[in-house]
């Protein structure tokens, strides 16, 4: 039985732990006791304390991985998917982490390794869509909004974070690039809010975030743009306590000790943000992809809705993120993909049959991108 080594025992790399170890053995590792904890009862994953932070500790813990799954915050992804590149093993990453891993491709493919990375919800199937769609049209137009929340609302947030809480803060702060006539242009995040509708949850609000990542480099798509969605009230909120420094990296003087702004903001947030056991939430995604295929003006609309999953209590977020993630893997455990290098999503959807493989394996898994197609006469 094939090996896979998992590193982070969240919400979201526990999901992966459990989908996978249905068919492989599964070692889950995590600095986190109280993680693994969860894990405790299910059959075919081992649990190891592990700090991949430490280089001898990771690689002790994927020394006999046949694949590695990255599931760690993203301050911390990029040495994590170095090292375990060094050490020769292919891996599937989810960690979102702010630095460019295209800069890896030369050490990866020198060391015989495939790195899929950025391989979820969106970032993630947004880029495999819309790479599968480059290849059949002139894609002209491309935008991707996104959101995950909470079935119930509750002030003042009206939000609670489905994965690592300090990558949410990221999205309010970091600078959001769009592409606007072929040229790249940077935004504030939270900027240009808009109200748009959706059958299954009513109106949301939509305002630019930092999400299109790879696709600047790896798509010549004349406007690209990702949106964030939450509940309207939110964005207006974040804004006013971003703009009040709340969320500043800047250490302050407290007292004589030196802060950072945005530590003391996460730790009176994230017990606020967190899920309580059973709660149930959705994610809701609309991909629009535009252009020109066969000589016509047309569009591709994908719309995504996904609800907790009562029967294996399972969040949405982690379904919609760890089974692309999983998707990926039974890629390269199958065989089915061998391309060596940093294999951004968008370059598995250029593969048709990678394409149909993760998508079939999202249906199976009552997981549906719907698609509707219009096409407008010249």
């Amino acid at each position: 039985m094939k090996q896979v080594v998992v590193l982070g025992a969240g919400m979201i790399g526990r999901t992966i732990a459990t989908e996978l170890a249905e068919r492989y053995a599964v070692r889950c590792c995590d600095v986190s006791q109280q993680n693994l904890r969860l894990l405790a009862a299910h059959k075919n994953i081992s649990l190891l304390i592990c700090n991949v932070r430490v280089e001898k500790e990771l690689h002790k813990a994927i020394e006999d991985a046949d694949l590695v799954i990255g599931a760690v915050p993203g301050f911390m992804g990029y040495d994590m998917l170095q090292r375990v590149i060094k050490a020769g093993k292919n891996i599937v990453d989810i960690s979102f982490f702010s630095e460019d891993a295209l800069t890896l491709d030369a050490l990866a493919k020198k060391n015989q390794v495939t790195a899929i990375v950025d391989c979820g919800l969106a970032p993630g199937m947004d880029n495999v869509i819309l790479g599968y769609h480059s290849t059949k049209m002139n894609v002209v137009d491309f935008v991707c909004m996104v959101g995950g929340l909470p079935k119930r609302r509750t002030l003042p947030f009206q939000y609670k974070a489905p994965f690592s809480p300090i990558d949410v803060l990221e999205e309010y702060t970091r600078p959001a690039r769009i592409v606007e006539n072929h040229q790249l242009v940077v935004k504030p995040a939270l900027s240009e809010p808009e109200l748009v509708e959706f059958d299954e949850v009513g109106t949301l609000e939509a305002f630019n975030t930092d999400g299109l990542r790879s696709l600047i480099k790896t798509m010549p798509v004349k406007n690209m743009k990702e949106i964030t969605l939450r509940y309207p009230g939110h964005r207006q909120l974040m804004e006013a306590i971003r703009d009040m420094g709340f969320f500043n990296q800047e250490e302050v003087d407290l007292h004589g000790m030196r802060v950072k702004p945005i530590d003391v903001t996460a730790q009176l947030f994230f017990p606020k943000w967190k899920y309580e056991q059973g709660e149930e939430e959705f994610t809701v995604m609309r991909i629009i992809i535009s252009g020109e295929e066969n000589g016509k003006s047309i569009t591709y609309t994908y719309n995504l809705y996904d609800e907790y999953d009562k029967t294996k209590q399972t969040s949405s977020m982690a379904r919609t993120t760890g089974f692309t993630c999983c998707a990926a893997a039974e890629l390269i455990l199958q065989n089915k993909f061998t391309q060596k290098g940093i294999i951004v999503p968008e370059y598995l959807g250029k593969k048709e049959k990678a394409y149909r493989f993760i998508l079939d394996y999202l249906s199976e898994r009552n997981i549906h991108y719907k698609q509707t197609i219009t096409i407008k006469k010249k």
